[in-house]
């Protein structure tokens, strides 16, 4: 006899209640991948524990992904920082092991690129690092091409991988 195993997953927007929990998913997930707060990566942002507001600005939008209720990740876009005019940047994309292989990244990805779209942004830019191999081969797939150099005024100074796309 065979059990089935039904699991719930939510895509939906950020709420104040979900800082501590998603603060939480980044900062396993850089342990995961050695990726440590004493470097310019997103783990060591001072806006960590402040996701909600931060995405509450204008142009900005941060959605969350619960598996059975929980939060196991997330994304978000925002104005890319530093630039004037038309760029967003595709941030803070986190999963927990249980979500990967799902295709969950693809339609996050592709959601926050739509609400980009809606803001009238022009180009995505984005900063992730070598290690991270899946998802530099998602946004890869998604149409981001590699530059050579960083854009704006991010604060990940040890993100060596950047990428753009035209919207």
């Amino acid at each position: 006899m065979s059990i089935a195993n039904t699991v719930n997953i939510l895509v939906r927007s950020i709420t104040p209640d979900d800082n501590t929990a998603i603060a939480e998913v980044i900062r396993q997930v850089s342990a995961e991948h050695g990726l440590t707060a004493d470097k310019g990566y997103t783990v060591s942002d001072p806006n960590l524990d402040n996701l909600y507001q931060l995405y509450s600005q204008p142009r900005s939008a941060y959605w969350i992904i619960e598996y059975d209720g929980q939060v196991a990740g997330g994304g978000g876009i925002a104005p890319l920082t530093g630039i004037e005019g038309d760029i967003c940047e595709l941030q803070k994309m986190y999963f927990l092991p249980v979500l990967r292989g799902r295709g969950l990244a693809h339609r996050l990805a592709s959601q926050a690129l739509a609400f980009a779209r809606s803001q009238d942004f022009r180009e995505c830019y984005l900063e992730t690092t070598a290690t991270l191999t899946r998802a530099i081969a998602l946004y890869e797939r998604l149409g981001f091409i590699h530059i050579d150099g960083p854009l704006g005024c991010t604060g990940h100074v040890d993100c060596e991988v950047r990428m753009l796309k035209t919207l």
